[in-house]
């Protein structure tokens, strides 16, 4: 049996439908908040309260050997908070160590943790791409948090022998992505010229499939066990590439007009979108030999075939 988290977001709603298919569980157990949550066959759901410190998981934990953690305090560009790190910390930190404390003490054998590549930082130099070998470097409190995340897990893996997993995604998109991912596709699809037709970052991504099929595999290979891992489509795109094949995904055309990348960082300067023109310039690499090799891993689905299935919906 195995223990959800998150299951109405993004990650965690992929993660649930795709193993209530899986012949190598048992079953699933969907933990939220809400109650009368519809789900497939073989899905039973578990309702508890906030993740926090003090949250309860003794019923839904009953009979689970393994758990996925996708719930957390998202990450936001503009986070009204008096003081975001302590609020981060108290889901992120807090509430996801008080989860494995308990896991640990009810025998689940595998705590399988979603992190974030902001544990490694921002930004990459082109080429030189993030390892789990690196010194992490996070930049905002929501990397902080998930760095402290790990850092409690590891501890109670060694103190009490439940075997922890650590998965750091970088962006992730699929059928029902929101924020700058779908501000994307609908630039895109309604035909707007953009000035980004020159830009020569590289950005790795994963497809939300590609993704979910890693944790899968988290699960129950034994490999897996005490590894700290980065995942992505294993194909990196600069920013023009990316709306072009998005463009081509959708049966749109591309419409995108060079424009030197100093002049549309200064403009965006001016403008107070100093953020925004990082994202869209700047590079951001993962390196997943590390996963293939220990799992011998690939991604299910090629960036052309992740974006088809995106942009369907």
């Amino acid at each position: 049996m195995i223990l959800v988290t998150g299951p109405t977001g993004f990650v965690g709603n992929a993660f649930v439908r795709k193993a209530a298919n899986d012949g190598a569980f048992k079953g699933v157990i969907a933990a939220s908040r809400r109650k009368g949550l519809f789900w497939p066959d073989r899905v039973m759901s578990a309702v508890v309260d906030d993740l926090s410190s003090t949250t309860s998981w003794a019923v839904a934990l009953q009979g689970v050997e393994a758990v996925v953690h996708c719930a957390a305090r998202v990450h936001v560009m503009h986070d009204d908070a008096t003081d975001p790190l302590s609020a981060y910390r108290q889901v992120n930190v807090e509430g996801t160590l008080n989860l494995a404390r308990q896991a640990a003490q009810s025998g689940v054998r595998r705590f399988v943790f979603v992190s974030s590549v902001k544990v490694n930082g921002e930004s990459t130099m082109p080429c030189q791409p993030f390892t789990t070998d690196d010194v992490p470097a996070p930049a905002d409190p929501y990397g902080v948090s998930k760095l402290e995340a790990e850092q409690g897990l590891r501890d109670i893996e060694v103190r009490t022998g439940m075997e922890v997993v650590i998965v750091r995604p970088p962006l992730v998109y699929g059928p029902g992505v929101k924020a700058n991912f779908a501000s994307m596709m609908h630039w895109v699809a309604r035909g707007i010229p953009l000035p980004l037709g020159s830009i020569h970052n590289r950005r790795s991504m994963v497809a939300l499939d590609n993704l979910v099929d890693l944790l899968t595999t988290c699960c129950n290979h034994p490999a897996a066990a005490g590894q700290t891992l980065l995942v992505s489509d294993d194909e990196d795109v600069s920013t023009t590439d990316l709306l072009r094949r998005t463009a081509v995904a959708m049966g749109k055309p591309s419409r995108l007009v060079p424009f030197p990348e100093s002049l549309l960082n200064f403009g965006a300067t001016l403008l107070g979108k100093r953020d925004l023109a990082h994202r869209l310039c700047g590079s951001l690499q993962v390196d997943i030999v590390k996963t293939r090799k220990v799992l011998d891993w690939k991604p299910p689905l090629t960036l052309d075939q992740g974006l088809r299935k995106a942009v369907l919906g």
